[in-house]
C-alpha cells in the first residue's frame, strides 16, 4: 500500500508541468523589496527611483500621472520626482522606457503640468530620447513625439522642434535620423503658414525625396500628401507634383507603391486641369506596368483602383471609365489560368494539401490581387452605376463568388450586403451568387455572408419589409434562399465558433418577414427545436430559444402556437435532462420579455412553479431567481388563485429545503418578493405606466391574431358556401334549360291534375322551380303513358281515389300552377289527359274538381286541413 502511494504521488509531481522553475525569494532579496509603510507617496517615490528594484521603478513611472494630479503634492513631485525619472531614464531598460514614453504623453493629454513647464522638462526628455540606439525605444519615443505635436502650440513646435527636425533630415545624418526627420516634417507642415513651409520645410522635402535610400524615399513620399495640404494648390503644382511624378517611376518597388498611394490621397486637393493632364496619364501608365510585370505593385494598384476611380470619375471620358472598368475585370481575373485555378482549388478543399503544397510567392501576389479587387467590387459598383451592372459586373461578380480561393471568396461575401444595398430592385440577380456562397463548405465564407444576412433579406424583400406586409411572390422569391440559410447550419455545426453558431441562430428570427406561415412552422422551427436539444454552447442555445418564440409569435394559427408552446413546457419543463430544465427557465425569461403578461399567466406561470419540487437542487436555485419578476406579473383580483400558489410555493422552499446555497437564495428572493407592492386592475386602469403600456400592446397584437385567424376562417367559409351555392345554381340552371328545351306538351288545366298518379309532393315540401324541373323531365315520359292511362276503367265519385286522395291532390296542383292556367294550361302537363280531346269527360273519375276558386279553395284543405286566406294566396302566388 505504501508503495502505491508513494509511485502515484511520484507520478503526480511529475505531471506537474506548470511549476515555475525558479525558487521562491530570499529573505535578503525580500528585505530589499521592502519598503517602509510610513513613507509619504513623493518620499516612497523618490526611494524607490534611487534604490528600488527595476519592477519598483516601472511602478513609480506608471503613477507619476497620479502623483502629478494630486494638488497637495504636485510642487513637490516636479521638484523631487521628475528630475529623478529623468536621470534614472539615461541608463533604463526598454520596459521602464516604455512606460516612460507612455506616462509623458498622458501629462500632456491630460493637463496635468503648464504647457512652458511641460516644454522645459518632459519635451526635452522626448526629443534626447528620440535618436536612442534600441530601433524599439527610438521607435516608442518618436511616436510619442508625434502625438506630442498635435497638443503643443504652433510658437513652441517652431522653436523647440522645427530646427531638430531640418538638422536631423541633412544627408550626413544616420538612415535612422531622415526616417524621424521625415514623419516630423510631415507632422508639423499642417502647423505653419505657406510661405513659412516653402521656405524653411519644401528644401529640406525635396533633398529627402531625392534621398540616395529608397526606404527614405519612401518615408517621404508618404509625408507628401501633408506638405501638399499646408503648401496649398499652386506650389503643389510647380514643387510637389514633380516629385510625386519622379517617385511613381522610381526604380524601387517599395518607392512606387508609396508614389501612387500619395497619388490617391491628393486628389481631392487638385483641380480638373491637373488631374486630365497629369493625373490621369500617370494613373494609366502605371497600372498598365503594373499588370504587364505582375510584380508587388499590382496588389496596391488592386486595392487603390476603387478609390482612384472614384476619385478620377468626374474628369474622366466614357472611353477612360470603360478602360478603367475593363482593367478591373483583368484584376479579378490575375492567375487564374485553367491549371493553376484547378491546383488551387484541390488544395483549398483538402487541408492536408494546403500543408503538403504551399504556394509560391507569385501566387501569393496573384491572391492578394484578387483579394483586393474583390474588397474593391462595392466601390466600383459606384463607379459603373446600377445601370449598368448587369452589362459591365455581374459576370465579374459571379466569378469572384465563384473563386478557387476561400479568401477571395471570404472577401466577396463580406461586402455582399453593401451590393445589394446599391442595387436596389435588381437585387433579384444575385440570388444564384447567394445562394453559391450560403452553400459554401468554408467555415470563412459562411461567416462573412452570415454576419450580414439581415441586411440582405431585407435589401431582397424592398421597402415591404419596412410595413411587414409582403406579398406571396416575393416569398416565394425566396424559397430556394430559405433552405440555403438552414442547410448552412450543418457547416456552422460543424466548426467550434459558437459565436458563429449564436448568430446563425439569432438571425433565424428575421426570417419571419420573408416565409410564409407554412414554411416557418415546417421548416424553420424544427431546426430551432432540434438546436435547442442538441447544441453545446448555452449562448447558442438561447439564441434559438429567442428565435423560436419569436417565431411562434407570429404564427397565424392558434392551433400552431399552442402545440408549440405545449412541446416547450413537455420537453423542456418536464423533461428529463437537468439541462433542459435549466433552460426552460431561460425561456421563461424569454417569454416574459417577448409576451404579454397574459399570455404568460396562461400557459407558463403554474408550469414553472412545479419546478420547485426538482430533485436538483440547481434547478430549484435557478428557480428562486425567476420568483420576484413572477410576482410583478400578478393583478388582483383576477390573479389572486397565481398569487396563491406562488406563496405556496415560497413557503415549502423555506420550510422544506436542504441545499444551503438554495435556502440563501430564496431568503434573498423573499426579500425581494416582499419590497414588490401587487397591481390592482382598478388602478392599473387609471394610471398606466411605460412598461404597463409596452404590454398592452403585446397583448393588443396576441388578440389581433386571433381575429385575423377568426376572419379567414370566416372568410373561407363563405367562400365554400358561394363555391356550393354557385355550383347549385349552375345545375339547377341546367336542368330548368333542359326541362324547358324538352317538354313541348302542353299541360293540363289548373285543378286538374292529379298528384297521386304523377308522384309530386305538396307546395310545403319543394319550391316552384323543383316542381317546374321535375315537370319539364317527366312531360315526354307521361306523354307516351297517355294511350295507356286512357285504358283505365273509371272510377266512381264514392271510390277513394276520387273521394279523399284525389281532392286533397288536385287543391296541391292548383296551388302550385300559375294564375294564367286555369282556363287552358298548354304547359306543365304531368299525365297527358288534359291535352286529349277524349278525355274531357274523365275529370268527374278523378274526384270532380271544379276548375273555379272556390273549388281550389275547398279542396286545398286536403293538404293543411283548413281553408287558406286570401291574403295566403296572394303570397303563394308571389313566392311561385
Amino acid at each position: 500500500m505504501d508503495k502505491t502511494t508513494t509511485s502515484l504521488a511520484d507520478d503526480l509531481q511529475d505531471l506537474q508541468l506548470d511549476r515555475p522553475t525558479e525558487g521562491l525569494k530570499s529573505t535578503e532579496e525580500l528585505e530589499k523589496l521592502t519598503v517602509d509603510e510610513q513613507l509619504s507617496d513623493i518620499e516612497r517615490a523618490v526611494y524607490l527611483l534611487s534604490s528600488g528594484q527595476e519592477v519598483q521603478r516601472i511602478s513609480v513611472i506608471h503613477n507619476l500621472p497620479d502623483l502629478l494630479r494630486d494638488t497637495e503634492s504636485h510642487d513637490e513631485c516636479m521638484r523631487r520626482v521628475v528630475p529623478k525619472v529623468r536621470e534614472v531614464l539615461y541608463v533604463a531598460q526598454t520596459e521602464m522606457q516604455l512606460a516612460a514614453s507612455s506616462a509623458f504623453l498622458q501629462i500632456l493629454q491630460k493637463n496635468l503640468v503648464p504647457i512652458q513647464n511641460y516644454t522645459q522638462t518632459f519635451l526635452q526628455t522626448i526629443l534626447n530620447s528620440v535618436d536612442a540606439r534600441d530601433p524599439d525605444v527610438a521607435s516608442a519615443w518618436l511616436d510619442t513625439l508625434l502625438d506630442v505635436i498635435d497638443l503643443l502650440p504652433k510658437d513652441i513646435i517652431k522653436k523647440e522642434i522645427l530646427n531638430i527636425a531640418i538638422a536631423k533630415g541633412q544627408l550626413s545624418q544616420a538612415v535612422h535620423s531622415r526616417l524621424s526627420c521625415c514623419k516630423i516634417l510631415g507632422k508639423i507642415a499642417t502647423k505653419f503658414e505657406p510661405f513659412v513651409i516653402k521656405k524653411e520645410i519644401l528644401p529640406v522635402v525635396q533633398s529627402l525625396c531625392q534621398d540616395v535610400d529608397y526606404e527614405v524615399r519612401g518615408c517621404m513620399c508618404r509625408q507628401l500628401d501633408c506638405v501638399a495640404r499646408g503648401l496649398g494648390l499652386e506650389p503643389t503644382k510647380s514643387a510637389i507634383l514633380p516629385e510625386l511624378v519622379e517617385l511613381t517611376n522610381d526604380e524601387e518597388g517599395f518607392v512606387r507603391t508609396a508614389g501612387l498611394e500619395t497619388v490617391v490621397s491628393i486628389l481631392s486637393l487638385l483641380d480638373e486641369d491637373t488631374c486630365n493632364n497629369t493625373i490621369i496619364p500617370l494613373v494609366c501608365k502605371f497600372c498598365q506596368q503594373a499588370m504587364q510585370n505582375e510584380d508587388s505593385t499590382l496588389p496596391v494598384v488592386a486595392k487603390q483602383l476603387g478609390r482612384l476611380a472614384h476619385g478620377l470619375q468626374a474628369h474622366l471620358t466614357d472611353e477612360q471609365k470603360q478602360w478603367f472598368v475593363d482593367y478591373y475585370r483583368k484584376l479579378c481575373k490575375v492567375g487564374l489560368s485553367s491549371e493553376r485555378a484547378k491546383n488551387t482549388k484541390e488544395a483549398d478543399s483538402e487541408q492536408t494539401k494546403v500543408t503538403d503544397m504551399p504556394q509560391s510567392e507569385e501566387d501569393d501576389s496573384c491572391l492578394e490581387c484578387r483579394k483586393n479587387a474583390a474588397f474593391n467590387f462595392p466601390a466600383m459598383f459606384v463607379f459603373v452605376g446600377p445601370k449598368h451592372f448587369k452589362i459591365d459586373l455581374l459576370g465579374i461578380f459571379s466569378s469572384l463568388c465563384k473563386d478557387p480561393n476561400s479568401q477571395v471568396r471570404k472577401t466577396v461575401a463580406s461586402g455582399f450586403h453593401e451590393v445589394t444595398k446599391l442595387l436596389g430592385s435588381q437585387v433579384h440577380i444575385l440570388q444564384p451568387d447567394l445562394i453559391n456562397l450560403l452553400k459554401d463548405d468554408s467555415i470563412d465564407v459562411l461567416r462573412g455572408i452570415l454576419t450580414n444576412i439581415v441586411d440582405i433579406l431585407d435589401s431582397f424583400l424592398g421597402s415591404s419589409s419596412s410595413n411587414h406586409t409582403l406579398s406571396e411572390a416575393k416569398m416565394n422569391s425566396l424559397g430556394e434562399v430559405i433552405p440555403a440559410i438552414l442547410a448552412s447550419d450543418e457547416v456552422v455545426s460543424s466548426c467550434n465558433n459558437w459565436r458563429l453558431q449564436e448568430e446563425l441562430m439569432t438571425s433565424l428570427a428575421s426570417l419571419t418577414r420573408c416565409c410564409t406561415n407554412e414554411v416557418l412552422y415546417t421548416k424553420v422551427i424544427p431546426v430551432l427545436f432540434n438546436k435547442l436539444k442538441t447544441a453545446r454552447a448555452l449562448p447558442v442555445r438561447h439564441a434559438c430559444a429567442r428565435s423560436s418564440l419569436i417565431i411562434i409569435r407570429t404564427l397565424k394559427k392558434l392551433e400552431q402556437r399552442e402545440e408549440l408552446v405545449n412541446r416547450l413546457v413537455t420537453e423542456f419543463c418536464q423533461g428529463r435532462s437537468c439541462h433542459q430544465r435549466s433552460l426552460f427557465i431561460d425561456i421563461c425569461k424569454f417569454v416574459i420579455e417577448l409576451y404579454s403578461k397574459t399570455f404568460f399567466k396562461k400557459y407558463f406561470y403554474e408550469v414553472v412553479l412545479e419546478l420547485h419540487k426538482d430533485p436538483v437542487p440547481n434547478i430549484r436555485l435557478r428557480l428562486c431567481s425567476l420568483l420576484p419578476p413572477l410576482k410583478r406579473l400578478i393583478k388582483l383580483p383576477t390573479d389572486r388563485n397565481l398569487l396563491q400558489q406562488l406563496d405556496l410555493c415560497v413557503r415549502k422552499l423555506l420550510v422544506a429545503e436542504k441545499d444551503k446555497d438554495v435556502q440563501n437564495a430564496i431568503k434573498l428572493a423573499v426579500e425581494e418578493l416582499d419590497k414588490i407592492h401587487v397591481q390592482m386592475e382598478s388602478l392599473s386602469r387609471r394610471m398606466l405606466f411605460e412598461q404597463d403600456l409596452v404590454d398592452q400592446k403585446k397583448e393588443d397584437e396576441e388578440k389581433l391574431l386571433i381575429e385575423l385567424e377568426e376572419k379567414d376562417q370566416k372568410r373561407e367559409e363563405e367562400a365554400a358556401e358561394k363555391k356550393k351555392g354557385e355550383k347549385r345554381n349552375s345545375v339547377t340552371s341546367a336542368a330548368a334549360k333542359k326541362g324547358d328545351n324538352g317538354s313541348k306538351i302542353p299541360g293540363p288545366r289548373k285543378g286538374t291534375k292529379n298528384l297521386a298518379v304523377s308522384g309530386t309532393t305538396s307546395p310545403n315540401t319543394s319550391t316552384s322551380k323543383d316542381l317546374q324541373n321535375r315537370q319539364g323531365k317527366n312531360s315526354i315520359a307521361k306523354s307516351k303513358s297517355t294511350n295507356s292511362l286512357s285504358q283505365i276503367p273509371r272510377r266512381g265519385s264514392g271510390s277513394k281515389t276520387g273521394s279523399g286522395t284525389s281532392k286533397g291532390a288536385a287543391a296541391r296542383s292548383g296551388a302550385l300552377q300559375a294564375p294564367g292556367s286555369a282556363g287552358t294550361s298548354s304547359r306543365g302537363s304531368m299525365t297527358g289527359l288534359a291535352s286529349s280531346p277524349n278525355n274531357s269527360g274523365r275529370r268527374g273519375s278523378f274526384g270532380n274538381v271544379s276548375n273555379t276558386e272556390t273549388s281550389s279553395v275547398k279542396s286545398s284543405k286536403g293538404s293543411n286541413g283548413a281553408v287558406p286566406s286570401t291574403k295566403e294566396k296572394i303570397n303563394r302566388k308571389k313566392s311561385k
